[in-house]
């Protein structure tokens, strides 16, 4: 087992871990969570051997063989399926025995050598790791193509997969899912669902960490604090602990105020000095409790779009691609109608980046014709942030520029406001974007996307670097998203919140899915299989046909979900209008209450212009009672609407 006692650990002038216990047993499934810089990788690194405690025991078993995901991939020429190999070492020593041995003619390390190579199954590896490679979305062709030839994604798939390939006791997985698409998604936790040995992984996928990890382990301000079973049931059981931490502080704090009133009410007393010295020593032996110090998320909300046209993109006979004569897509047919919220399905590869960036302006379509409707506004989040960022320009600069090419100019003040509300405050407003982190730059994306007030979003992996909390708050936000949105994510706990329908992007070609995710996920395992030519569990395969049964029910469901959505935000408008207008009726009637409490706070020659201030002041408390009953019976209409 692996166990942390008063650990302590420093990067620098932070303190990663301080006083951190934690026991993880044989065969566990961990996952790892807390707040982006809060030490998690750090964490990692302890435990690979790369960094060293300041203080505190750590036991880790010494025979364990620990398998991790490498940070860098090397340029080589060796083949993605070779590479792959590489990484069982008993195997690639076993190889280089049974080569010296035969270039040797030793008859007796031959012997050897080839019972090496049945112990680690060396007439497979070939086989197995092809089977990794594609189940993590590499095509055919690409299992001989040198590594050198892969982009830095799908490096790290190779890198991924390499440590999938090797024997292991125990797993650290750092971020596995930031570089796979949805598909691969799915077949790695079908992967670890499977694996013998004892898991621990860093994510801010949800779904992924409940479908996985069977334990949660929180660091937070240096601490580690286990919980049973995965994030969903973290989250209830961490709010249920933090809930009773606030009320044991506020009861303490309660007994410490009585018991110093008493003490100073009654040290002087000779009939009570002994009770006051008995409750004094109890203050001085009590031992205090923390206050709930809660880390606040960000919090946002896309204003509501100017215009809101009801054909707002049409494309016939669409060719995307890169190059004329090869086309990604061929022959797409497209409506985005107002209200619509689609989820892009499709494995990596097969253009559904392509697609966006079509209907973005970003790539001309190499054929067939894409019309936006009058007044369409595009909100297009790039799966590359430096693809719209200029990495020598600061956040202040990027929004200022935006600004005053739109038609909401605004301050400086206005603008560092702004940035403010995506927690870019004082210098990280005026860093330039190429030095931030990349969960950084997409919050910067996302408050220069809500500036623009779009009518139609399109997003495009959205989620890859923010963290849980950031990614809640946007899958809020979109959900009361008043415009249309098509949206690219292997978030599944975001596809499920803020989609209707699903489009799939397979096979050179765009058509409807006809069903949920779980349809979706049952059908990639399918062609999984069918891939890796492994037989299908006809279990799953009835079970899939079942949930195909009816497709025109499906549609009509997800058609009502839209009508019932577009019908909700037609009845909110006037009630957001009214409770905005009621909103700034109360800020003028305080901002008037402050200066009558202020005049008669203050000395006063004339008492008819007191008396006259007084009888105004108790007319406008009356008024700003009504007023805020007003703004309560509006919200809780909304919230009825919005039920």
């Amino acid at each position: 087992m692996i166990r942390l006692q008063g650990l302590s650990l420093r990067r620098g002038a932070k303190v990663v871990l301080d006083g951190a216990d934690l026991s993880v047993q044989t065969g566990e499934k961990v996952g790892l969570v807390g707040a982006n810089g809060a030490g998690k990788s750090s964490l990692f690194g302890l435990l690979l051997g790369q960094l060293i405690e300041d203080g505190g025991t750590l036991e880790f078993p010494a025979h364990w063989r620990v398998a991790s995901v490498a940070q860098q991939v090397p340029d080589e020429d060796c083949e993605a399926a070779e590479f792959v190999c590489r990484g069982d070492r008993a195997l690639q020593e076993a190889l280089r025995a049974s080569r010296e041995a035969e270039r040797e003619g030793d008859a007796q390390r031959i012997a050897a050598a080839a019972e090496a190579l049945e112990l680690a199954q060396a007439y497979s590896a070939r086989a197995r790791a092809e089977a990794l490679l594609l189940g993590l979305g590499f095509a055919q062709g690409a299992l001989q193509q040198p590594v050198r030839g892969f982009s830095g994604g799908w490096r790290m798939r190779l890198a991924l997969a390499q440590a999938l390939f090797q024997p292991s006791d125990c797993m650290l997985l750092d971020e596995p899912t930031n570089h796979l698409d949805l598909d691969a998604l799915v077949w790695l936790e079908s992967w670890l669902a499977r694996y013998p040995g004892t898991l621990l992984v860093i994510s801010h996928d949800r779904e992924f960490l409940d479908a996985v990890t069977r334990v949660t382990v929180h660091l937070e301000q240096g601490r580690l604090t286990r919980y049973a079973g995965g994030y969903t049931a973290f989250e209830q059981r961490r709010a249920q602990a933090l809930t009773q931490q606030a009320q044991a502080y506020a009861r303490q704090q309660s007994d410490i105020a009585r018991l110093n009133s008493f003490v100073e009410r009654f040290r002087a007393k000779a009939t009570k000095a002994r009770q006051a010295q008995s409750r004094l020593k109890a203050l001085e032996r009590m031992q205090l409790l923390a206050p709930v110090v809660l880390s606040h998320p960000l919090q946002f909300e896309f204003l509501q779009p100017q215009r809101q046209p009801q054909q707002l993109l049409r494309g016939r006979g669409l060719d995307c691609g890169f190059a004329p004569g090869a086309p990604v897509l061929r022959e797409v047919e497209l409506d985005v109608l107002a209200g619509a919220r689609i989820g892009v399905l499709g494995a990596n590869g097969q253009g559904k980046s392509t697609l966006v960036k079509t209907l973005a302006g970003v790539l001309e379509p190499l054929a067939g014709s894409l019309h936006p409707g009058e007044g369409v506004v595009l909100g297009y989040f790039a799966q590359q942030e430096m693809d719209v960022l200029r990495p020598d320009e600061t956040p202040m600069q990027h929004l200022q520029r935006l600004a005053q090419a739109s038609e909401r100019p605004g301050t400086t003040q206005d603008w560092r406001d702004w940035l403010g509300r995506f927690q870019f405050s004082g210098e990280l407003a005026a860093q330039p974007v190429g030095t931030m982190s990349g969960g950084e730059r997409a919050r910067l994306l996302l408050a220069l996307l809500v500036w623009q007030r779009p009518n139609v979003l399109l997003l495009d992996e959205p989620t890859n670097h923010l963290d849980l909390p950031t990614r809640e708050a946007l899958s809020l936000a979109l959900q009361e998203f008043g415009g249309a949105m098509l949206l690219v994510s292997h978030d599944r706990a975001l596809l499920r919140a803020v989609c209707d329908e699903y489009w799939l992007v397979a096979d050179g070609g765009l058509r409807p899915f006809d069903g949920d995710l779980d349809d979706y996920q049952r059908w990639v395992l399918e062609r999984a299989r069918q891939a890796a030519r492994e037989p299908a569990d006809p279990a799953s395969a009835d079970e899939g046909e079942g949930a195909q049964a009816t497709p025109e029910n499906r549609r009509e469901q997800r058609r009502a979900s839209a009508r019932q959505r577009a019908e909700r935000d037609r009845l909110l408008a006037p009630l957001r209008q009214a409770q905005a207008a009621a909103q700034r009726r109360l800020e003028t009637l305080e901002a008037r209450r402050g200066q009558l409490e202020q005049a008669l706070a203050a000395p006063s020659p004339r008492p008819a212009e007191r008396a006259e201030a007084g009888r105004e002041l108790k007319q406008l408390l009356q008024d700003i009672e009504a007023c805020e009953q007003e703004w309560l019976e509006l919200e809780q209409q909304m919230e009825g609407l919005q039920a």
